[in-house]
């Protein structure tokens, strides 16, 4: 059985930091692209960051570029968005998401809060 356990996340200030893990299980992880999504009530699903299987190639959307550093450890089997320099607007649910390269398979993680006010 494939799980995405997601920890981190909680409530901090305009400014700081948090930092989001993502652990798999039940799959062949590096066989999976892994990705960070968001979405708050009544948004749409925003694909935040995506890392290759390697860890060796990232994307981010423009709202987090610069930000968010997306990473994964494939010895452990985790997956981690790092979040800097926070902003009132990246208050959301984050997701953990994996999508198999090979074949069509795509996880989801349960999803974590992020909350950012002063």
């Amino acid at each position: 059985q494939v799980q995405l356990v997601e920890s981190g996340g909680g409530l901090v200030q305009p400014g700081g930091s948090l930092k989001l893990s993502c652990s798999a299980s039940g799959l062949i992880f590096i066989h999976y692209i892994m990705r960070w999504y968001r979405q708050g009530p009544g948004k749409e699903r925003e694909l935040v960051a995506t890392i290759n299987t390697t860890g060796h190639r990232a994307d981010y959307s423009d709202s987090v570029r610069g930000r968010f550093t997306i990473s994964r450890d494939n010895t452990k089997k985790m997956a981690y968005l790092q979040m800097n320099n926070l902003k009132p607007g990246d208050t959301t649910v984050y997701y953990c998401n994996a999508r198999c390269v090979a074949r069509s398979d795509e996880h989801w993680g349960q999803g974590k809060q992020v909350n950012v006010t002063s």
